[in-house]
């Protein structure tokens, strides 16, 4: 990773890519800090980021295991999960999602977070789609251990650690855009990522402008 790199816009654009290519509504990523607990860094909506959120609270669900085994976990229907996946199965419900599939962020032995892909539909996602979506999945993952990197274990913690900071500062912009201007947090997200692309600037930059209120988007 150069000092230009943005490990953010990576695992967005690669959520992104996941909707306007398969047949799901939409996706997440978890990306686990350098003691190991998982955090949401990416997420296509509001939806898909409360059903990660619920997750990781409860410290159960398909996305846990899937980070935790680093196996795929398909959940074809997620009304028939099981009694200690229930904060998950009730959350995912609730925001309309059927079923989900949990890849793992995996370079070899390294599991670094999971790609969850969400479908308002029951059943499996197709096998072709699977196959592309590990692909992407492990594209996405090189990109942040690159071999050189990995050989520089502080560096790729402190990249690690930056994308989990910059989540949260963007959160917190999305939040001060969704107010000023009173729309919802996915298009006070998209605003925020629109200005970033439009201006060349890093998304975390940005979000951090807003919510000093040095930047009005």
């Amino acid at each position: 990773m150069v000092d230009e790199y943005d490990v953010v816009e990576l695992l967005q654009t690669l959520v992104d890519s996941c909707t306007e290519i398969f047949d799901i509504a939409a996706a997440g990523i978890l990306l686990a800090d350098k003691d190991g607990s998982l955090e949401l860094i990416a997420s296509t909506s509001e939806a898909s980021r409360l059903v990660e959120l619920m997750q990781l609270s409860a410290v159960a669900g398909p996305c846990i295991e899937c980070f935790a085994t680093g196996q795929t976990v398909s959940v074809p229907d997620i009304g028939a999960s099981p009694d200690e996946w229930s904060e998950f199965r009730d959350s995912a419900l609730d925001q309309g999602f059927s079923s989900l599939l949990g890849i793992p962020l995996r370079l070899r032995d390294e599991v670094i977070g999971a790609l969850n892909l969400m479908r308002v539909e029951t059943g499996e996602l197709a096998e072709r789609d699977v196959r592309a979506a590990t692909a992407l999945a492990n594209v996405a993952t090189i990109g942040i251990l690159q071999e050189r990197n990995v050989r520089e274990v502080g560096l790729v913690s402190a990249q690690l650690e930056y994308a989990l900071s910059s989540r949260v500062i963007i959160e917190q912009a999305k939040g001060v855009l969704s107010h000023t201007h009173t729309i919802s947090t996915d298009e006070a997200f998209n605003r925020l990522r629109g200005y970033a692309r439009g201006h060349h600037l890093k998304l975390a930059d940005v979000a951090h402008q807003v919510v000093a209120l040095e930047l009005h988007v």
